[in-house]
């Protein structure tokens, strides 16, 4: 299918939320799920306290910080899995400026989806996915990772599986949806959904966009889809298993619906361009990439270049510059998805990067 995207201008917007009370330094994942009037943005690891001057956030004396929880380490207070700030609509334009964190009752940034009993923090990791609310409740899909004492960050983790949450936006207090005693729904060889949640234009289905690699080391994503009212049921998740737009409960049919895709992603329906839209960084090459097409689950066109982050490190570190997260946030979106508002994360800078696309 050819790709309908073609660019009129592009504003690079800086990186966003850096202006803060709470003594973040940075933080990765920015997913946006709206609620009534506003959005829950929802990330993933966030560190609290203060950079040193010159230095990695990763290395801190000269040594590589390692697979363990940072708080306390250098000038790091503390490292929070996951965490969530509300945004109120407004003109981004000038970047994010209105903006409120959610905080525990001790006046911190609140852990979103703490870890449970069994689990260490020095080894495992509850990460950001995508999510949706409905019917007065908030779901956050997840993915669970394991540090590893080998490799160097950032890729010093193993995958364990992915699952759901659900909460509320009364005491942000978010519990683990469990199916066969397990919370990990999507195993270590499955696609870990949902990456991406997109509700259908008449609320019927919720499509549910997972990434998996596959034996090629080639990174495909897969479609699940499930009706509003069972997201809490495993068991009522159908998956892609044709282009012809066949289902199947039976998750190892499933087909990939396109390749070089990373772990995170946005789809949404885009007016101006009649399509729906996908959004996502392309490999490690720091291009972000938009891909359309006329139904969520395709046929979707090759990626077209939407944006180049093109990034200087101020010294050499041992590992390759790793741009990742991008993704579109299609409620800030202007004149009917013609003015487009895109985030990403360069590891070293560590703060969502907003970027605005103006179409054709």
């Amino acid at each position: 299918m050819a790709n309908n995207l073609v660019i009129d201008s592009v504003r690079d917007l800086g990186m966003q939320f850096v202006n803060n009370p709470h003594k973040m330094v940075g933080q990765d994942g920015a997913y946006s799920i709206p609620l009534n009037g506003e959005t829950l943005w929802f990330f993933g690891d966030t560190l609290i306290g203060r950079r040193t001057p010159g230095e990695s956030l990763w290395y801190i004396d000269n040594q590589p910080v390692g697979p363990r929880d940072m708080s306390g380490m250098g000038l790091i207070e503390k490292m929070i899995n996951n965490t969530g700030l509300l945004l109120p609509g407004q003109d981004a334009a000038n970047g994010l400026q209105k903006f409120k964190y959610i905080l525990d009752d001790k006046g911190s940034l609140k852990n979103l989806i703490p870890l449970i009993e069994g689990e260490d923090p020095d080894k495992d990791r509850i990460w950001c996915l995508h999510g949706v609310a409905l019917s007065g409740k908030i779901y956050l899909y997840f993915i669970k990772v394991q540090m590893l004492e080998s490799g160097v960050a950032p890729v010093n983790f193993k995958i364990v599986g992915s699952g759901l949450a659900v909460g509320n936006a009364i005491d942000w207090e978010f519990k683990r949806v469990m199916y066969n005693d397990s919370f990990i729904w999507w195993g270590k060889n499955d696609p870990r959904f949902a990456s991406a949640v997109l509700k259908d234009s008449e609320n019927a289905w919720l499509y549910c966009y997972g990434v998996r690699k596959d034996e090629n080391s080639v990174q495909n994503c897969y479609l699940a889809r499930v009706r509003p009212e069972q997201i809490e049921s495993y068991e009522s998740y159908e998956y892609l298993i044709s282009n012809e737009a066949q289902w199947s409960k039976e998750k190892s049919k499933a087909i990939p619906i396109f390749s070089g895709v990373p772990n995170e992603l946005s789809v949404s329906f885009n007016k101006y361009l009649n399509a729906y839209l996908a959004v996502h960084s392309f490999d490690l090459s720091g291009k972000i990439v938009g891909r359309t097409a006329p139904n969520p689950w395709g046929p979707w066109s090759e990626p077209y270049t939407l944006w180049v982050v093109e990034k200087k490190r101020e010294k050499e570190l041992p590992y390759p510059q790793l741009i990742y997260a991008g993704k579109e946030h299609p409620e800030l979106s202007k004149e009917s998805g013609k003015i487009l508002y895109l985030t990403y994360v360069e590891f070293e800078e560590y703060f969502p990067h907003l970027i605005e696309v103006t179409l054709k």
